[in-house]
């Protein structure tokens, strides 16, 4: 198992990546598409991580969509950085090696969730307002509560 130090060097490595598809929402699209591929065949060997990964693409999909823009840009570096790095076959231990492959993967979403937590909490509190809002399609331009 990597180093806990092992594990914030390789983040870091992809954050001056991570920051260009902070600029471009298209280009965080085409991540987002890839890792959820990724993750969709992965499940299994992600274990823990996989939740935590999904609440990801979740924050970045309502990112891109413009419905959730409170998340500091810093926030949103340390998760592309760390979907970058789901994505790229070859890091602390190669993708390819049955059993063990996504063993650091898991282990960098589970450091950059540690490291934005209080965003996350945020995020969950404005998705769940956003569940008990709804419109009635009955009455245009109605909203409920």
């Amino acid at each position: 198992m990597p180093t806990d130090e092992k594990i914030e060097k390789e983040h870091q490595k992809y954050e001056s990546k991570a920051s260009g598809y902070a600029k471009d929402p298209a280009k965080a699209q085409n991540l987002l598409k890839e890792a959820m591929n990724k993750a969709n065949k992965s499940r299994g060997a992600l274990a823990d991580a996989w939740d935590k990964l999904q609440l990801f693409f979740e924050m970045i999909r309502m990112w891109i969509k413009g419905e959730y823009r409170k998340i500091p840009t810093r926030s949103l570096i340390t998760i592309l950085a760390a979907i970058i790095y789901f994505v790229s076959p070859i890091d602390i231990i190669p993708d390819f090696i049955i059993g063990l492959g996504l063993v650091d993967d898991a282990a960098v979403i589970v450091y950059a969730f540690k490291q934005i937590s209080s965003d996350i909490d945020k995020f969950k509190a404005w998705k769940a307002a956003q569940d008990h809002v709804f419109i009635d399609p009955n009455k245009p331009g109605s909203i409920k509560q």
